[in-house]
């Protein structure tokens, strides 16, 4: 086994230069975002931070007093270098770690997922009362709401029909926008749904009222059958678990086919069981698959959502296989987490290994790659003694299994700057290849940290083999297990789980050491967004595994005290070092062919839907949770072509899919480019009664401010005016 020993090394006493790319000044808005989100501040608004490497040292600081008093300046020295080389904690930990002094409550977690909702009253208020608390400490968090009846059940405590689980949505909704409007920063929230659930057609019609749901992010959970289903244009059944008293009331008999269904349940408490754990669901309705399948194209066609996700895919791949039935994720589906679960997040800027940038020459650093990879995994592992998180069962959860989530962001600026046109097969080829070097120097420091520091407490547990283990991972039965045998969940979690088999094909000897020792982690790869820490510390590097939205265009931002988003210019960053390196007066669409960029210079809409899923599928084979990745669509895109993208997602292996497809009439997205916005036309009715049309780019004057045509539009109609 190669393992490249960082633990024991001497410090980097001498100072790895930074590369002219490393140099280039932060933009303008970089560095106010910096300002705004990141730079620790007193309670009067004075900075602490003085400069973002101060920034830097705190966090490195926080981090490296996790370890014994002997070593903490060595790591702190060791912390400082992988920061400068690109190492970018999540944004909860950069405005976080090392703050207790002037914001003790808050968190430096940025993914949780609820607790189960159980069916009762007492439990749906008692989530919300969870929810707010975890809001508060600047967590996201996601919840599966096909866990309550549907629409119209009676519910016997009351002598009454239940309202279904959109109205208690609708609660969840108000909450986080209270809490989030009294901290300041806006709260995330992602609200899962079965494509199995009775209510499913509410679920995907929701936010087509103006105004509703808007805290949340919503996909639905698409199962293995469902894809079936659809492919052979079979009858769809829509189910419900029976409770235990249905069945003694003889109100249903079990072993008819047209009345009952057995299926994979998220909770097994209280509903009927069968030796193979699965649940005796009721059948309300039953309809085509295929038009509940246009149903969802048409929805995510239109509205962008309800998002994608391939629940069974999703467990099949999880780590945890033996220990969890995962059914939500965070706000952006990068970690799908079990009830209760929690996941911090850091990404690597990739832009900062390439050298010789725009030129024959230009590679990419695979050694200070590793090595960044190694010192930064010890990072966010320390992050688990600093969590902050605020509910007992979220701090024993994170404890237990140590989860965090490593990516990068930045790829499409790096393909840029290495001359690779996103999407091709040379591109794809260095996706694959970045992301399993990550992992492999992920797993070997996992090793090593669990022979320094000892294994995460659930790979020491002992766990009972049970029919569903064995239905689940049929090779058990091959290598002798039988129900009711006990084994270490190291070796479920080393041997048995899909992606340690993968692992184990690069490099079998980790593994098998893994197996004996257990790893100090449960997770450690996934792919966030990272759309402000890629603005503001990366110089709009690119988000996470995006390309470039485009080279030159618009954002709209929150500013505090403003009544509506406000739209501020920004520059790629490829295009900063293009102009620094090469061209100076380059510019995206320049008249003059001299000053016009490279065909490799491409951005999000200038990529097929094709190659979107392609990469994405190129770097889900080596992340082990998952990837927020979103493909850009025409907005004349045909309908037909645009459900074969789901289908596609399906076959390549994704965990989920997310499309964005530019439709002024329904909803105004962060990112916004120029052209859209000017022939985009948005009218507004006055006071007289008469009415203004004008393009989304123009400025208006109203209520004292200045807004473009577009943000003031979108804030009226979605009910947010006035109220950041």
């Amino acid at each position: 086994m190669k393992t490249v020993d960082v633990l024991n090394q001497p410090a980097n006493t001498t100072e790895t230069p930074l590369s002219e790319l490393a140099q280039l000044p932060l933009q303008e808005t970089s560095l106010d975002i910096w300002d705004k989100k990141y730079r620790l501040k007193t309670k009067d608004g004075e900075p602490v931070d003085n400069t973002v490497d101060e920034t830097l040292e705190r966090v490195a600081r926080a981090l490296a007093d996790v370890e014994k008093a002997p070593k903490r300046e060595y790591w702190y020295e060791r912390f400082i270098w992988a920061l400068k080389q690109g190492a970018i904690p999540a944004g909860r930990i950069t405005s976080n770690a090392g703050a207790r002094q002037h914001k003790p409550a808050t968190s430096t977690i940025n993914c949780t997922v609820s607790g189960t909702i159980n069916d009762s009253m007492d439990d749906i208020l008692g989530k919300v009362h969870e929810a707010g608390l975890t809001l508060k400490a600047g967590c996201g968090i996601g919840y599966d709401f096909s866990t309550l009846r549907p629409r119209g059940a009676y519910v016997s405590g009351a002598g009454a029909y239940t309202s279904g689980p959109l109205s208690f949505m609708d609660i969840f909704d108000k909450m986080c926008f209270t809490v989030s409007s009294a901290g300041g920063r806006r709260g995330a929230q992602m609200g899962t749904f079965d494509v199995r659930h009775p209510d499913v057609l509410e679920f995907i019609k929701a936010k087509r009222e103006d105004g509703r749901l808007r805290q949340f992010n919503l996909s639905l959970l698409i199962t293995e059958d469902f894809i079936q289903a659809v492919k052979a244009d079979e009858p769809w059944q829509l189910a419900f678990p029976i409770r235990q008293k249905e069945l003694d009331n003889g109100d249903v008999q079990t072993d008819n086919p047209d009345e009952v269904v057995w299926r994979d349940w998220p909770t097994q408490s209280e509903v009927v069981v069968n030796d193979e754990g699965l649940v005796a669901c009721r059948i309300y309705k039953t309809l085509p698959a295929r038009r509940l399948w246009d149903l969802i194209m048409a929805s995510t066609y239109d509205f962008a959502e309800p998002g994608f996700i391939l629940i069974d895919k999703v467990n099949e791949m999880n780590n945890n296989w033996f220990d969890e039935s995962i059914r939500a994720t965070n706000p952006c589906g990068e970690q799908p987490l079990p009830p209760y679960g929690a996941c911090l997040l850091g990404s690597i800027n990739l832009t900062r290994f390439v050298t010789d940038p725009f030129t024959d020459n230009a590679a990419f650093d695979w050694e200070r790659f590793r090595e960044t990879v190694q010192i930064f995994t010890r990072m966010l592992d320390n992050v688990v003694e600093i969590n902050g998180l605020p509910l007992e069962r979220q701090q024993q959860e994170i404890m237990r299994k140590r989860r965090h989530g490593m990516g990068y962001l930045g790829l499409g600026s790096t393909l840029t700057l290495m001359r690779m046109h996103y999407g091709s097969e040379e591109s794809l080829e260095f996706t694959e290849t970045v992301t399993r070097e990550m992992a492999m120097a992920g797993w070997r420091t996992a090793l090593e940290l669990s022979r320094e520091k000892g294994p995460a407490p659930i790979m020491n547990e002992v766990f009972e083999v049970t029919g569903e283990m064995l239905r689940k991972r049929p090779e058990m039965k091959k290598d002798g297990f039988q129900v009711g045998d006990k084994i270490a969940g190291r070796v479920l979690h080393a041997r048995y789980s899909r992606y340690m088999q993968r692992v184990a094909e690069v490099d079998a000897e980790l593994v098998n050491a893994l197996a004996e020792s257990g790893a100090r982690f449960t997770h450690h790869s996934s792919i966030a967004p990272t759309g402000t820490i890629s603005l503001s510390l990366a110089n709009n590097a690119s988000n996470g595994i995006e390309p470039s939205f485009a080279h030159h265009y618009a954002r709209n931002v929150i500013r505090e005290g403003r009544k509506t988003k406000e739209k501020v210019d920004v520059h790629s960053f490829e295009l900063l070092a293009y102009q620094k390196l090469i061209n100076a007066d380059a510019m995206p669409y320049a008249d003059d062919e001299a000053n016009q960029l490279p065909d490799y210079f491409v951005a999000a809409d200038n990529i097929s839907p094709a190659e979107h899923v392609a990469v994405q599928a190129a770097a889900q084979k080596w992340i082990d949770s998952s990837i927020s990745k979103t493909a850009n669509v025409p907005t004349d895109y045909a309908f037909d072509d645009f459900k074969n993208i789901y289908m596609m997602a399906y076959e390549q292996g994704l965990k989920g899919c997310t499309t964005f497809r530019f439709n002024p009439e329904n909803f105004q997205g962060v990112l916004v480019q120029e052209k859209d916005l000017e022939n985009t036309e948005y009218q507004f009715t006055l006071e007289d009664g008469t009415t203004v049309k004008v393009k989304g780019n123009e400025e208006i004057e109203y209520d004292g401010e200045t807004h473009t045509a577009a943000n003031l539009y979108d804030a009226l109609k979605e009910g947010y005016y006035g109220k950041f």
